[in-house]
This record gives structure tokens, sequence and C-alpha cells, in this order.
């Protein structure tokens, strides 16, 4: 039943609108896509089925932009803290105590995008930077490890910063793209990585680039305003769609 024509028609659509919200804010597509996905298959495996979209969308998304040099050398204390962190949160993921983590991180985000929304200016100085970023990519990589999300604490960092629209959606291109891999390969360490499942995942790419080529169009439109108004509104929704699944999973 799992893999009749109705569950791969709807998961096209779930893909086709999982990578127009990413194509749009740069992110989203795993929460999005593992949160409609549970909904008509087993969780464990709409995560395996999310690896290869999630890694190729993330590396497009790395090298749609303009810096990825200058980025990737002024951020590379921070990749390494992800690559660092992510097998810790692995072995929390593994030991089964994800809801409590995902329920925090949802309100954490939800909090962050109102917070942003209300006008309050969270800036961070570009000194900080020295030791800021490697923290901050070793909580992202435990963070991700634990739960399959790699938003927080990064995207708000980033925004912090001051980084513009496409210095921003390409910055969280390069730091999803190392924590993919980082996750991939501490599942795979774990025994948790099952090739069937990443096969399967490979039928997903076509409707996620889809949507994330709708999704970049519509972005390349809109001005850098009404970006950072959306980023912010994704990350309301984006929390509060991860506290009300988790709830509603374990009722």
């Amino acid at each position: 039943m799992h893999h009749s024509y109705l569950v791969i028609f709807i998961g096209s659509i779930i893909f086709v609108m999982a990578g127009m919200i990413k194509g749009v804010l740069g992110m989203g597509l795993p929460t999005f896509a593992i949160g409609m996905l549970s909904l008509i298959i087993a969780p464990v495996e709409s995560a395996g089925m999310l690896v290869i979209p999630s890694l190729l969308t993330n590396i497009w998304q790395l090298f749609a932009g303009p810096h990825f040099g200058g980025l990737t050398k002024r951020f590379a204390t921070l990749l390494v803290g992800i690559c660092l962190g992510t097998p810790l949160g692995v072995a929390f993921m593994t030991s089964g105590a994800t809801n409590i983590a995902n329920i925090v991180l949802g309100c954490v985000l939800a909090c962050y995008g109102l917070y942003g929304l209300s006008d309050a200016h969270f800036v961070i100085k570009p000194k900080t930077e020295k030791w800021a970023s490697p923290l901050v990519g070793f909580l992202t990589g435990a963070i991700m490890g634990a739960t399959g999300i790699s938003v927080i604490p990064a995207a708000p960092y980033f925004a912090a910063i001051g980084l513009k629209k496409d210095d921003l959606i390409q910055t969280l291109g390069l730091s999803f793209t190392i924590s993919s891999l980082a996750l991939a390969i501490g599942l795979f360490v774990t025994g948790q990585f099952q090739l069937t499942v990443a096969t399967s995942s490979l039928f997903a790419l076509i409707p996620a680039f889809a949507g994330m080529y709708l999704g970049q169009s519509v972005r390349h439109k809109i001005s850098q305003q009404v970006f950072k108004k959306c980023f912010l509104g994704g990350l309301v929704v984006l929390g509060s769609y991860m506290v009300i699944n988790t709830i509603l999973q374990h009722h």
C-alpha cells in the first residue's frame, strides 16, 4: 500500500510545495516535507526519503549565489563546528528522546520569527563572529543530528550578522549542505541509513527541483524588505508547525 500510486501522487505534490518554500526562503524543505509525509508513511521512512532531495537542493542553492569562495572562507569555523556537533546529536536521536527537542526547537523558531517581525533589531557585531561562528556551528550540528532540522541557531545568526538576501540564501545553502552530509554519514555509521529508502528518494528529486525553481523565480521578483518579512514569517509558521505536529503525533 505504501508505494501505491496515490502515495506517489500525494508525495509529489508535497515535494513541489516543499521545494517552492525552499526556493523562496532558502529553507523549510525537510521540516515541511517530513511533517506532511509522516501523515502517509512512517517518519523514519520519510526522513530517509529526504536525504537526497535535501542534499541536492542545498548544493543547488549553494552554487546559485554569487559569493561561494568568500562565504566559505568567512564561515569555515562554523562549518567545522557543524561536523563536530552532528555525531553528538545523532547519538541523541538514536536514543529516541527527540519529541521534547522538537517542541523546544519549534518554540524557539516561532519566537525568533515573531521577535524579528516586531521590528526589534537583534544585531551581532562583526568582531564577535570569531568565537560566535564555531559555537553556532556546533549547536546547529548537535540540533541537526538530534532532530533532522538544521535551521537553529544558524538561520537567525546569519540574519543577525546582517547578510543580504542572496548572501543569506547562499550561506544557508552552504550550512545545510555540510549539515546534510554530516547527518547522512552519522546515520550511515550508526546503521540508521537504509539504501533502499535513499533510492526511493531519487523519485522525489523532480518535484522538489520543480518547486524550488518556481520559488526562486518568485524570490528574484521581491524586494529585500518583503523577503525579510517572508523569511521571518516562515520561521513562525515552521516553528508552530513543528510544535503542533510533534504534540499531535504523540497523543
